[in-house]
């Protein structure tokens, strides 16, 4: 359990500095200096924790049903703006709402490496006992601020093309979604299983799935014919 959760900080952290390479430099220093305070910012609450209370969290499956549930909400974000990257690049011009829409996904790199950097430093607070805690504090907010412009500066003169960098982030959240999953849910389902089999919605479904492939197919025809007499 432990290892996944490790993997899975792994990947948020690598997700994070390859959303910022599609950002402009004074975007990525702004994040970054974001990232700096709020670790300089956390000390006072990295120090109430305790290993104890943190493999409680780790074992809680409220806890880590409600964290999967925000991990895959960033995922599909990341994924949005995978895709959305892909119909800009590949069709003419773009409507305003599109790029306004694109420019906002950008924008948004994750939410989750806040919680990764908090592990890091109550890991730090306790390998280091004895020293003062602002100082560890401060220290990797220093330290955080200039691995991730270093990281991202440098993972983008390593991977220049834009295609490559875009296929990657879409198969790290993809990576995320499926390791996040196995990790959070911990063995725990929401809800309980059900043997039984009911037909009628078993039908019902898939009629509708049927008739909405019907559908696609008869207007393809139709549009297919428009383009092709126009």
């Amino acid at each position: 359990m432990e290892t996944l959760v490790l993997v899975l900080m792994l990947l948020v952290s690598f997700n994070f500095i390859l959303k910022l390479t599609y950002s402009k430099p004074l975007v990525i220093v702004g994040m970054a200096v974001g990232c700096a305070l709020c670790v300089g910012l956390m000390w006072p609450y990295a120090i109430e924790q305790s290993k104890t209370q943190i493999a409680n969290w780790l074992s809680s499956p409220q806890l880590m049903l409600d964290t999967s549930v925000i991990l895959t909400v960033e995922v599909c974000i990341n994924i949005a703006f995978c895709m959305l990257a892909v119909h800009m690049m590949t069709t003419g011009p773009v409507s305003p709402k599109l790029l306004v829409a694109y420019r906002l996904l950008r924008l948004f790199p994750g939410l989750l490496i806040i919680p990764v950097l908090f592990s890091v430093q109550v890991a730090l607070i306790f390998s280091f006992p004895g020293v003062s805690f602002p100082v560890i504090a401060w220290s990797m907010a220093a330290a955080s601020l200039l691995l991730i412009v270093a990281a991202a500066f440098g993972l983008k003169s390593l991977l220049p093309d834009k295609e490559l960098r875009l296929e990657l982030l879409f198969i790290v959240n993809v990576a995320i979604m499926v390791i996040g999953i196995v990790a959070t849910v911990n063995g725990k389902t929401a809800v309980s299983g059900n043997t039984e089999v009911d037909w009628p919605a078993l039908a019902c479904t898939l009629s509708l799935v049927l008739a909405g492939l019907l559908a696609g197919y008869c207007l393809y025809r139709i549009k297919s014919r428009q383009a092709n007499s126009g």
